[in-house]
């Protein structure tokens, strides 16, 4: 039997020669000085022959061990070398068909008619939260208990919505799976998001389906109402605040040289400062406002004076009067927007930040109003420019 010290030895010739270790194993020294290890065996009554690997990466440890785990296949009437091949070709079509490559093909087939920005957000998603976990196993050996991991993984940070999505989507990959198939169930349909992910408790607010918006801003444009309750609808649809937050603004809030609106966290529902971004038009919109609210430092002032603002009831009777009773409030401005944002892919970490949603780390709330400014500054832009093109493909 063989040692290192003897393996270290081992010179090249020039002719390749064999070393016998024990039980069909040995060593093959080529001219080159490579050293390879074999097994030689019998199999129905013929000699065979395999590789084992290279020695020294292969130690004589390892290398006896794989001779043992040959022998066993033997001695259960498997030949080694087809083992070997269908071991092989077994890998290959688990890669051909792996979550992954399959999320990839009906990737391809489902973006076809969907927006660029959303269909990117969806794939970054799967990229980040889903091919880590499930992305190289073969999509037909996926089980349930895999998918509620990468569900719950998702959730346990608070991104509720990100992981229901998640689960929707791996549900349209399994779909496509089967339909080509590469797959013969849907695993993610024995599973019920409510079951694994926490509720998060809200108030419904009425608000118009996000197809329904440029008919709103139609409406809006065309209200007969007062100017600054007209302008007070753009706003709120521009910038994303709760009524009361809007309708509290004062001038000195507003950065016209930053393009920033800055709201203390006196003034906001989960008490923590905000900072909104303005568009261009936004910009507009407030100089419009400014022009008929005066020397006063309040946005909105009352017509009644005495140094109160705008009442929270204004625009909520101005939609009731443009025909939206029961079908859009204020606060529906919000949900409109998120749909949409998310729909067009933006990241959920911008959109909350841009709404003030509560679900931030207490600690660091008063810091995280400040996070990602550059990328919701641009998200905010390219709103404005998405509620003027609807206004305009409407007109």
């Amino acid at each position: 039997m063989l040692n290192d010290t003897q393996l270290k030895a081992l010179k090249p010739k020039e002719k390749v020669y064999n070393v016998t270790d024990s039980l069909g194993l040995s060593i093959q020294v080529e001219s080159t000085g490579s050293k390879l290890w074999r097994f030689r065996y019998q199999f129905e009554n013929k000699p065979k022959l395999i590789s084992l690997g290279k020695y020294p990466d292969i130690s004589l440890l390892q290398a006896r061990e794989r001779r043992d785990e040959n022998r066993k296949l033997v001695a259960n009437g498997i030949d080694p070398s087809q083992h070997r091949k269908e071991v092989k070709t077994a890998r290959n079509e688990a890669q051909a068909n792996s979550f992954k490559q399959v999320s990839e093909e009906w990737y391809a087939h489902w973006q076809q008619d969907k927006h660029g920005r959303h269909a990117d957000y969806v794939m970054r998603r799967l990229e980040a939260d889903v091919f880590p976990a499930i992305g190289n196993r073969a999509i037909s050996q996926i089980q349930a208990p895999e998918i509620v991991a990468v569900i719950k993984n998702i959730a346990g940070r608070g991104a509720l919505d990100i992981a229901r999505r998640c689960h929707q989507t791996i549900g349209q990959i399994f779909r496509f799976a089967i339909a080509h198939g590469k797959a013969t169930r849907n695993p993610a349909t024995d599973i019920n998001p409510s079951d694994i992910i926490p509720p998060r408790k809200k108030k419904n607010y009425p608000r118009v389906d996000s197809e329904k918006l440029p008919d709103l801003l139609k409406d809006i444009h065309d209200y007969s109402g007062t100017p600054i309750t007209r302008l007070a609808m753009i706003l709120m649809c521009s910038v994303f605040l709760r009524t009361s937050e809007l309708i509290g603004g004062r001038w000195s809030e507003i950065d016209f040289n930053t393009k920033r609106w800055n709201v203390p966290k006196e003034r906001m529902k989960m008490k923590t400062p905000h900072i909104i971004p303005l568009s261009t038009q936004v910009i507009d919109i407030l100089n419009r406002i400014k022009k008929i609210s005066g020397e006063s430092d309040l946005m909105f002032p009352s017509s009644k004076g005495e140094g109160k603002t705008m009442s929270n009831n204004t625009i909520l009777k101005a939609l009731e009067r443009m025909g939206y009773k029961g079908i859009m409030t204020g606060h529906g401005f919000r949900g409109v927007a998120s749909t949409l944002l998310h729909e067009q892919g933006y990241d959920h970490a911008h959109i909350e930040l841009q709404l003030a949603h509560s679900q931030r780390n207490a600690v660091s709330a008063a810091y995280n109003h400040a996070l990602y400014l550059p990328q919701r500054a641009k998200m905010m832009q390219e709103w404005s420019n998405y509620m003027d093109n609807s206004l305009v493909n409407k007109k």
